[in-house]
């Protein structure tokens, strides 16, 4: 749970950012905004479960952020656990088609953008199905997605993102 001091803290980034009025998101980044935010609220249960710190959560929080170098292992496996616990992967630790085409649905997506994402995450996993470590595999094709689905600019912005956060809090 966040201390009084950290609410307060993300409470006035959250106040800046509607202060300066970012720009409306597009449909695919709320999109993204609401798939994030189902990922997070299975995110404390992993952390926990996995006996993460909270750096972890420093690299989920920094996920679309294209500067933001992702290289820490454990949040592969911190990613892997919250798609088993919703049920986005098969036995062997792949991509449950079927599943998380429903899940994009289920947050928002219509079935053109849900068979997309199902896509791009399939093709991210053919490109690193050499990696034999599956946290770092999970990282890589994170990071894969990450960046396609900023070439589709449909990444929500970090100010977006707080927002859902706090709505959270």
């Amino acid at each position: 749970m966040a201390s009084l001091g950290t609410r307060w803290r993300m409470l006035a980034v959250c106040v800046l950012c509607a202060a300066l009025r970012p720009p409306p998101a597009s449909a695919s980044q709320q999109l993204m905004k609401q798939l994030t935010a189902g990922f997070m609220k299975a995110m404390d249960v992993c952390r926990k479960e996995l006996n993460l710190g909270d750096h972890i959560m420093q690299d989920f929080m920094n996920f679309w952020r294209e500067e933001y170098e992702l290289v820490n292992r454990d949040l592969g496996c911190a990613i892997s656990c919250i798609a088993a616990k919703l049920d986005l992967l098969t036995e062997d630790l792949k991509m449950h088609h079927d599943n998380a085409r429903e899940f994009a649905i289920k947050h928002g997506a219509d079935e053109d953008i849900a068979k997309q994402l199902v896509s791009i995450i399939h093709d991210c996993e053919r490109s690193n199905e050499g990696e034999s470590d599956d946290c770092r595999r999970v990282l890589e094709i994170s990071k894969c997605f990450r960046t396609k689905i900023h070439q589709l600019n449909w990444a929500p912005s970090m100010e977006v993102l707080l927002e859902e956060i706090m709505t959270e809090v």
